[in-house]
Order: C-alpha cells, then sequence, then structure tokens
C-alpha cells in the first residue's frame, strides 16, 4: 500500500469541503471556484483511489472512506492552525493580549490603562473583555483575568486580591439605611453573575451572617457586575457586590458600603497564563503593574469583619 500523502491543497480543500458539507461554501471560504475546489477533491480520490464523497442531487455526502479520513485531517490542520498562531506570536514580541470579564475590564482594567500605557509604550497591549473560556494557543491570548475557583489545571495561576461582598449604596440611600435591619425596606439590586458559588453568596447568606432571617427579597437582577454598580451609583438601589468591582466608587465615594460583616468566598480572581509565559518581559510587566494597582485597591478599601460562607 503507498502510505504517500495528497496534495495539501488537495487536502485543504477535502476539509473544507467536508466541514461545510457543500463545495460552494468550501470554495467561497477558500477564495477558489468551485470548479477548482472539484478539481482537488478528484485529485485527493485519484491519489486514495476511492471516491470521499458521494455527489447528490444540490447535496453532497461523506462516504465511508471520506469518514475515516474527515476526523484526521481537521486534527491536523487545526495544529497546523495553532502551531503557526504560536510562532506569529513569538514573532511579535511586543503584542499583549488580556481577556478578562466585561465588569473587570469596565471597573478594575480600563479606569488606569492609560498609566500601563504611559509607563510602557513599547507594549501594544490588546484587550477581550469576555467571559468565554478560551483557549492560549486558538485564541491568540497571552493573559487571562478570571473569577471562579481556580481549576487551572496544566497553566500558571495566582491568585490576584482576596476580596470581600457587602452591601453598597450610595451616600444618600446610606442615610436612609442605616441598620441591617433597615434594608429589607429598601431597593434591592442582584448581581446574578456569582450564582454559581457553592455556598451561596447571595443577599440571604448576608442577613444570616448578621443574625437576621430575610423575608421574600425581590428586586433587579443583573447579569454583568458593572451594570449592576452603575445602578447603585445612581441611586437605584442596594447591591451586594464585590469589594473589587467596586474599589473605584468606593475610593471616590460614589458608593458606601456602612456596614462592618462582609461575606468572603473561596472563589477569586486570577492571574492565568501558559506556564512559562510569566516570566515574558510584556506578561512580567503587565503582572507587576496589576499587582501594583491591585495594592493601591486593597490599602484605601474599608475593613471589614470578614465571614466565610462557609461558616454561615
Amino acid at each position: 500500500m503507498n502510505d504517500r500523502l495528497p496534495p495539501l491543497t488537495a487536502l485543504r480543500a477535502f476539509e473544507a469541503a467536508a466541514r461545510h458539507m457543500s463545495f460552494a461554501q468550501a470554495a467561497a471560504e477558500l477564495n477558489v471556484t468551485p470548479a477548482a475546489l472539484s478539481f482537488q477533491i478528484k485529485s485527493l480520490e485519484d491519489h486514495l483511489g476511492v471516491p470521499v464523497f458521494r455527489r447528490l442531487n444540490r447535496a453532497v455526502e461523506l462516504t465511508p472512506e471520506g469518514q475515516a479520513l474527515r476526523g484526521g485531517v481537521q486534527d491536523g490542520f487545526d495544529l497546523i492552525t495553532s502551531a503557526w498562531r504560536s510562532a506569529r506570536r513569538q514573532a511579535q514580541s511586543n503584542v499583549l493580549t488580556v481577556t478578562a470579564g466585561p465588569a473587570f475590564t469596565a471597573k478594575v482594567l480600563a479606569p488606569k490603562l492609560f498609566e500601563f500605557a504611559q509607563d510602557h509604550p513599547d507594549v501594544d497591549l490588546r484587550f477581550s473583555a469576555s467571559l468565554r473560556l478560551l483557549d492560549f494557543a486558538r485564541d491568540d491570548v497571552d493573559v487571562a483575568i478570571r473569577y471562579g475557583y481556580g481549576r487551572d489545571g496544566g497553566l500558571y495561576s495566582r491568585v490576584l486580591i482576596d476580596e470581600w461582598i457587602a452591601p453598597m449604596m450610595s451616600p444618600a440611600l446610606a442615610a436612609q439605611h442605616d441598620t441591617p435591619e433597615s434594608l429589607f425596606r429598601a431597593p434591592l439590586l442582584f448581581e446574578d453573575s456569582i450564582d454559581f458559588l457553592n455556598p451561596k453568596a447571595d443577599w440571604t447568606t448576608w442577613f444570616n451572617a448578621n443574625g437576621l432571617t430575610a423575608p421574600p427579597l425581590k428586586g433587579a437582577h443583573f447579569s454583568q457586575a458593572d451594570h449592576a454598580v452603575d445602578a447603585a451609583i445612581n441611586g437605584g438601589g442596594v447591591v451586594l457586590m464585590r469589594s473589587t468591582l467596586a474599589a473605584n466608587a468606593l475610593i471616590d465615594g460614589l458608593l458606601v458600603a456602612p456596614f462592618d460583616i462582609a461575606l468572603s468566598t473561596e472563589a477569586h480572581f486570577r492571574f492565568v497564563c501558559p506556564k512559562g509565559h510569566e516570566t515574558k518581559p510584556q506578561v512580567a510587566a503587565f503582572s507587576d503593574w496589576l499587582d501594583q494597582k491591585i495594592d493601591m485597591i486593597k490599602a484605601r478599601l474599608p475593613k471589614k469583619t470578614v465571614v466565610p460562607v462557609t461558616e454561615i
């Protein structure tokens, strides 16, 4: 049996056609004519000795041989693409791409990014605000800031900050609610992006930590934490919020956290990157800068009596 591979262009044509199950769509993706793509597929079939597609009326389907070929060819091109992107990123040593959730980007990173740009004019900093779990090689990402329990197997990962969770409101609203019990009558805001936490760090848990049994609670719900912070700043209600995301508003006096009891959880914001990349100059520079900003935040936040949710 001859194991000599067919031309790469023929394999590429087959991979695109098998993915789309359409010669026309595959040709459009590869920027060739349908006739040229059909020629490449026929070349591959001649090389293999059997058809890989059944040509139907207005459709195609894979033969058993085509099915056998499809998975390996797609995996092979995925590996080639990943290797190409990795090599390209090595060549772009001044580019640093960071992904973080929309709330962390808006409330922690964005207000201070001009300082990093001023201090590191040689670094081309790019941001992707997303909660989607990204693949460092496939998605051209250098650093991820992620929130959760830290199951970052095979990666460099460290906790950025130990934070607390407490009720926050505008100063005007705080003047009307000076005890935890008074919040039963306050307009409450719910930040749903941490609903995955177990045990819960929610309003019921906070009231329990204060020795109170909450009645049925209602209020506006927000899927994004930064939107909930903005609503609280504008007097829309009292939000139970992570100190990291509300830090600038607390420091600037736009929000206050008047009650002593705060919650803590085993979930944290983490700095994540591929192992060994933490020492790359641009990654290390961003890591050091971020630590400086977080140290400034911690020094200026109000002190709380922190109760772990596991003890409530």
